[in-house]
C-alpha cells in the first residue's frame, strides 16, 4: 500500500446556524487503504461525508482529494464513486440502462461505455441480469449494482455510506468480497461507514471513531483495542462513545435539502 495520503483534512469545520456538526475533525487516508470512519448517530459522519464528496462547503479547515482542495470540484468528483446509504437507482431501468445513463452523467466515451459496463457487471455477478428491470432484484443485487455503477468511471477513491443496511450476513460477506477484491487488485482507497463493528474490525486497515463532532481515535482495530482494554472493537467503541442511545445527526436533514438545491432539485 502506499502510505501517501489520497484524502487530507486539518481542522475542518461545518457549522448549521449555531450547531457546530464537525468540530476542528483532522486525519488522512492514504492511497490504497480501507479506511472505516466510525460514530454514533448524530456523530457527525453524515456531515463529513457530505463535505469530502463536495456536497457541501466546509465552514472552514482544509480538504484535499487526491491532490485538489475543496474548491476544486468537478476534479474532486472525477476522482471518487460513491454508493449512498439510501438507494439511487431507478427501478424502471434495467441494469445495463442504469450503468449506460450514469456512464453518461460521467462522460465516459461511447467506444468505452459498453465493455466498461460488461465488466463491472461480470465483476459483480449481474451480467446474466443485465437486461433485467432492477425493480425485480434484490436488496443484495441492487448493491451490487450500485457499486458497479459508482466504478464506471474508473474512480480512485470508493466512499461507501453504510453500503450493508439490511442485507444479510450471506449478502454482506459476498458483498465485502467484491469490496476487497477492487482494494487489492485495482489499488483503489476504500472509505466506509457502518454501525457493524465487527465488520470495520475484519475489513479495515485503520478506523477512526468520531463523536459529537471530533475525532477521539484513529489507529488499526487492533490499536484501539489495546487502547481501551477491549476484547472486541464494539467493546471499544462503546467505551469511546457511551452506551447512550444517540438521535439522528441533527445537520443530516439540512444537508439533504442543501443538496436538492445544489442539483435543482
Amino acid at each position: 500500500m502506499n502510505l501517501s495520503p489520497i484524502i487530507e483534512v486539518k481542522d475542518l469545520v461545518r457549522k448549521f446556524n449555531s450547531f457546530v456538526a464537525v468540530d476542528s475533525v483532522s486525519f488522512e487516508v492514504n492511497r490504497g487503504e480501507i479506511f472505516a470512519f466510525l460514530g454514533p448517530n448524530g456523530a457527525g459522519k453524515t456531515t463529513t461525508i457530505k463535505m469530502l464528496t463536495t456536497l457541501l462547503d466546509p465552514t472552514s479547515g482544509i480538504i484535499r482529494v487526491n491532490g485538489f482542495d475543496s474548491s476544486e470540484k468537478d476534479e474532486i468528483r472525477s476522482s471518487f464513486g460513491i454508493v449512498f446509504q439510501d438507494p439511487s437507482l431507478d427501478d424502471e431501468l434495467t441494469a445495463y440502462e442504469n450503468m449506460e445513463f450514469h456512464g453518461a452523467l460521467y462522460g465516459v466515451e461511447k467506444a468505452e461505455l459498453v465493455p466498461k459496463i460488461d465488466s463491472l457487471l461480470v465483476l459483480v455477478d449481474l451480467h446474466a441480469r443485465r437486461n433485467d428491470l432492477v425493480k425485480t432484484f434484490s436488496g443484495g443485487m441492487k448493491r451490487r449494482l450500485e457499486i458497479a455503477r459508482a466504478l464506471i468511471h474508473a474512480p480512485q477513491i470508493l466512499f461507501l455510506d453504510e453500503p450493508t443496511i439490511g442485507l444479510d450476513p450471506q449478502t454482506r460477506n459476498h458483498m465485502w468480497n467484491y469490496v476487497k477484491n477492487l482494494n487489492q487488485s485495482r489499488g483503489m482507497t476504500v472509505f466506509f461507514t457502518t454501525h457493524y463493528m465487527e465488520e470495520a474490525e475484519r475489513v479495515s486497515g485503520r478506523v477512526a471513531v468520531i463523536d459529537r463532532g471530533k475525532i477521539i481515535t484513529v489507529g488499526t482495530p487492533q490499536e484501539i483495542r489495546e487502547s481501551t482494554s477491549s476484547g472486541s472493537l464494539e467493546e471499544a467503541f462503546l467505551k469511546l462513545t457511551g452506551h447512550s442511545i444517540r438521535e439522528e445527526e441533527a445537520s443530516a436533514a439540512e444537508g439533504m435539502r442543501m443538496q436538492r438545491r445544489m442539483w435543482g432539485r
